[in-house]
């Protein structure tokens, strides 16, 4: 493989997979409010927070890390300002403590925190403004969860980045991404050039599994699966992937690693491929070189998808997943290519109507949908081109169901997040 394309490849890896306490989105806010208050040099009177329709969407059911099991946009904001560490990104509430708690609750009650939404911004957006007396700070973040386009004090402005503008460092171009190329990466990349990152994510993954499995969070989904479904290796993966999320979005304050912004996609990613590991005895760098295929066949599909939308990121995670376990059982480039083509053809287009205890279920129901793409794929069977929105070769494939993620579900975001907060009239429209 091109030195170039090597190191573009691991770079991708080293700025995706970066580990998250809980649910990224109310973490970004808790971000963006503790940046705030930092750069303000005092604690706030007040927070204005403008945020996105998907940052609303992902943020209104889920509850906040380390919260003592409170949800919402302010608590987030304000608790991010009470205790955060603005220094530790989304590791930001890993320092709160139950006085944090307790004065958050009573200044959110208080109504120190201000909401609105932001329109005709990117899907991923968050303004935060701390005052205090005549002074204010403001803090916004776009794109990308920790990725700041603006600092103002008092009118100063301290940093401004175009939005349109905004993309990743120099040394990461998503675009350069292939299935073939992938694979080619995962068969050649060093192991102790992934040993930091592919570790830490199986370490931390399965950790928030076992939590799952272990406690009694949201829907208890992976705990259902379990005893109703048996233990079998397919079983496994679907509950252990869905008990990482019933942690996750149950407000667990065990850190995840991530995968394109995302701790439930990080989650589906991997946990899977870490089971069939286990149930095939395969080695340590197989196992590796395996996940470097999962995620990066997740990330490739994101890269046209875009970062909040109205798709469902479990599916692009679990189509990935798929795609490792394949390439860990020995597939060829075809049958990896058709296991991504099978999952896309069966569960594309799950919609995402915010972050919750339902996305437990979510995972669990397109792991199950990728493992049977895995199965398909391994007899050299699957949809044909011209069968909905399967095209003629994978890259297609995954171009198309990207189109439709990123513009054709466009206006499916809007009325989501229109019936998610009460504005559509779904009696008289029905």
């Amino acid at each position: 493989m091109d030195s170039a394309l090597y190191t573009n490849y691991l770079n991708i890896l080293k700025s995706e997979l970066i580990p998250a306490l809980g649910c990224t989105e109310p973490i970004a806010i808790a971000y963006a409010s503790a940046k705030a208050a930092q750069l303000l040099g005092e604690f706030p009177d007040s927070i204005e927070m403008r945020l996105s329709g998907n940052i609303i969407k992902n943020v209104k059911g889920v509850t906040v890390p380390n919260s003592g099991g409170l949800k919402g946009i302010d608590i987030a904001a304000v608790l991010g300002a009470v205790g955060g560490n603005a220094d530790k990104a989304l590791e930001v509430l890993e320092e709160i403590t139950p006085e944090h708690i307790q004065k958050a609750k009573e200044l959110t009650e208080l109504g120190i925190c201000s909401c609105s939404l932001a329109e005709n911004v990117p899907n991923l957006y968050i303004s935060a403004k701390a005052r205090k007396d005549s002074h204010y700070a403001e803090i916004v973040i776009a794109d990308q969860h920790t990725n700041i386009v603006k600092m103002e004090k008092d009118g100063k402005l301290l940093l401004k980045k175009e939005l349109e503008t905004v993309t990743e460092p120099v040394s990461v171009d998503k675009s350069k991404l292939t299935v073939k190329d992938i694979l080619e990466f995962a068969d050649q990349v060093k192991i102790e050039d992934i040993e930091e990152i592919i570790g830490q994510q199986v370490r931390l993954n399965t950790a928030i599994a076992q939590e799952g499995l272990d406690n009694n969070y949201g829907a208890q989904i992976g705990k259902t699966l379990m005893h109703v479904w048996g233990k079998s290796v397919t079983t496994r993966a679907c509950a252990r992937a869905a008990a990482g999320s019933d942690a996750r979005m149950g407000g667990c304050s065990m850190p995840v690693v991530i995968n394109s912004g995302s701790g439930n996609q990080g989650i589906t990613v991997s946990l899977p491929v870490i089971v069939y590991a286990d149930e095939w005895e395969v080695s340590r760098e197989k196992l590796y070189r395996s996940l470097v295929v999962s995620n990066l066949i997740a990330i490739h599909q994101k890269y046209y998808i875009g970062s909040l939308s109205a798709y469902c990121g479990a599916v692009s995670a679990a189509c990935g997943a798929g795609a490792g376990i394949t390439y860990m059982y020995g597939g060829s480039y075809q049958q990896v290519s058709l296991t991504i083509i099978n999952t896309l053809g069966n569960v594309g287009g799950i919609v995402c109507d915010g972050a919750k205890p339902s996305c437990a279920a979510k995972i669990a129901s397109s792991v199950d949908a990728a493992l049977m793409a895995f199965q398909l794929s391994i007899q050299n069977k699957s949809f044909l081109p011209g069968e909905g929105i399967i095209k003629g070769d994978v890259e297609e494939t995954i171009k198309s169901m990207g189109y439709i993620g990123r513009v054709g579900m466009r206006a499916t975001d809007t009325e989501i997040l229109n019936v998610m907060i009460d504005r559509a009239d779904i009696n008289q429209d029905c």
